[in-house]
Formats: structure tokens, C-alpha cells, sequence
């Protein structure tokens, strides 16, 4: 189940993409209640609406949810006009998909956590993870746009996996960190590495409004076996620039959780990027290829799915 935040005629709700439509898990809940909830004795009276309630509520609903969808995909295709009119089912074209959680408490960021990506910027590889942060104002959605700002000229992307925060946890041991995930999506780092570098330091140049697409999807932690064996890719304009996999992470996600959580409290619906393999526009050879106005970018991650952004000016 790939639980999606998505907007329905200016309201926030949660569904479950299938195929061309969406699920509205807050309408199924409603009407499937007496059906789907009779070995759920602690599912609440009304499904939550937004993804960080959703999420603290806690794994007690995410059970339930996965019995909700089931039984909504039982119905289909037979009943499907009828779920329509219902608004149980929306076409896809009705409805805006936002990023996972639209305003994260949190998002933790990892710099140079990918071997060949430190050996391309020519750095040492880090003896203990590089943290930095993004205000929740980066945030967009697939296929929102990202704004190239009109005070840089080297804007740069980054595929990286994101993890999702599900339970609230400090000071977490490595052997407890998945029990505190909820699950996982796609995130793209965009830099303006004028800035960046310019400032000697990272917050400035990854912080503009936009520089965080999210999506588009989560996937629930059950469903990926194995976080750190995933093929990940990002395409401009269809051309492959970064191809690698999580496997070349150097600090694992349980390291990153209980390094993080060493310091801060993490909560439901942290997001925690993980870093970016090598291929950068910055570091390439024999020139840089950064982005442009007009750029298609499409960051794909093996069983996560696919984020899709296109670089627009701000004029």
C-alpha cells in the first residue's frame, strides 16, 4: 500500500493510488465501517485527514488501513461506478497530489553519504554522518514546480531516498531504529551551489522555497525488504545523470536514526534524507550541467516510485 496525501476541491485528505484512480481512504472508512472494522476494536470513529495525524495515531490504524484498501480493491472493477459516485474513487485528473506529508515537523538532511559521491566532490569520506536542514517552506509535491531563483545561477539536483518518521523517539538504539519508520519516499535536494559554496556552509543554498520535491508516495516500511538494495535514478529532460543504489550509502539508516535522535527528538512525520550518489550537474565532466528554466526532472526510486518536477523561472 503506497498511502498518498492529496487534494480534493481545496480539502486535504489521504488515499491509495490504483491504477488512473484514487482511493479516498477518509469516504471508504465511512461507508465500509460496519464491514471492515469488526477485528479492529481500536480503530477511531473517523479516518484522520492528514498524513501526520495519520501517522501518530500510530501502527494500530495502519493494519486496518491495509484491510480498508483490500476490501475497496474487492469491489473493483464491478463496482466501480457506484464507488464514484460515492466519492470513494476519484480520478486521478480531479485531484492534486501532494507530497507525503506537506509540513513535516522536520527534515533532516545527510550530506556526502554516498561513497562515489564524496570521491566526485573530492573529499574525504566523513568519519561520522554530516547533518543539515531544510525548512518545511522547500516542500512541494510531484509534479509541482521548482522555482529557480533569481539570485543563483547554479541550481543542481539530487535524487536521494527519504525515510518517514512514524513514532516519536530520542536517544533510539540502532537495533530499535525501524520500529520508529513508518516508511519511505522519494526526495530530490535541490542546491543553488553558488550559494552553498559561495556561504561556506549549506542552509542558505538548499533552503529556497520549492528546493524539497517529496513523492509520491509513502511506502509503508513492511513493503521494502531492504532499504539499502534499491536501484535509484534521476533523468533530465529523459538523459540519466545519477544511476546508482542505496546500497553505496556509507552511514546505514539505523546509524542515521540513533545518530540523529542522539541529539533531537525525532516525531511523526520527520523526513529524513538519506543523501545522493554521485552524478551531480556540479561535478560534471568536462563541464558543469546544471539546470535550467524549463528542465524536466524525474528522480525514481526502485519500489518507492517516481518524482516528477519541472524547473520554471520566476518571471
Amino acid at each position: 500500500m503506497k498511502l498518498t496525501s492529496f487534494d480534493f476541491h481545496g480539502q486535504q485528505r489521504l488515499g491509495e493510488m490504483h491504477d488512473q484512480d484514487m482511493i479516498d481512504l477518509g469516504r471508504a472508512h465511512d461507508l465500509f465501517l460496519s464491514k471492515v472494522t469488526e477485528t479492529h476494536a481500536d480503530t477511531p470513529e473517523s479516518f484522520p485527514q492528514r498524513m501526520i495525524d495519520f501517522l501518530e495515531i500510530g501502527e494500530k490504524l495502519w493494519s486496518y488501513t491495509s484491510d480498508l484498501t483490500h476490501h475497496v480493491h474487492g469491489l473493483l472493477p464491478e463496482h466501480s461506478r457506484e464507488l464514484q459516485q460515492q466519492k470513494v474513487l476519484l480520478k486521478t485528473t480531479d485531484v492534486r497530489v501532494l507530497p507525503p506529508v506537506p509540513v513535516p515537523p522536520k527534515i533532516v538532511c545527510l550530506g556526502l553519504n554516498y561513497r562515489d559521491h564524496a570521491e566526485e566532490a573530492r573529499v574525504p569520506l566523513p568519519e561520522r554522518p554530516l547533518l543539515f536542514g531544510k525548512p518545511s517552506t522547500t516542500i512541494v509535491g510531484p509534479e509541482d514546480p521548482v522555482v529557480y531563483p533569481k539570485i543563483s545561477t547554479q541550481v543542481d539536483y539530487e535524487v536521494e531516498l527519504a525515510v518517514i518518521i512514524g513514532k516519536r523517539g530520542k536517544d533510539i538504539a540502532e537495533s530499535d531504529a525501524f520500529d520508529h519508520i513508518a516508511g519511505y519516499t522519494v526526495f530530490n535536494d535541490i542546491s543553488a551551489r553558488d550559494i552553498q559554496f559561495g556561504d561556506k556552509q549549506w542552509f542558505r543554498g538548499k533552503s529556497f522555497d520549492t528546493f524539497a520535491p517529496t513523492g509520491p508516495s509513502l511506502v509503508f516500511r513492511e513493503q521494502v525488504s531492504d532499504p539499502h538494495n534499491l536501484k535509484m535514478e534521476l533523468r533530465v529532460n529523459g538523459e540519466i545523470r545519477q544511476r546508482s543504489t542505496t546500497a553505496n550509502m556509507i552511514f546505514k539508516i539505523p546509524q542515521l536514526i540513533a545518530f540523529i535522535s542522539n541529539v533531537m527528538t525525532l516525531q511523526p512525520g520527520d523526513i529524513i534524507a538519506t543523501g545522493t550518489p554521485a552524478g551531480v550537474g556540479f561535478y560534471a565532466k568536462p563541464e558543469k550541467r546544471l539546470l535550467k528554466p524549463g528542465d524536466l526532472m524525474e528522480a525514481e526510486i526502485e519500489g518507492i516510485g517516481l518524482l516528477r518536477n519541472r524547473v520554471v523561472s520566476t518571471e
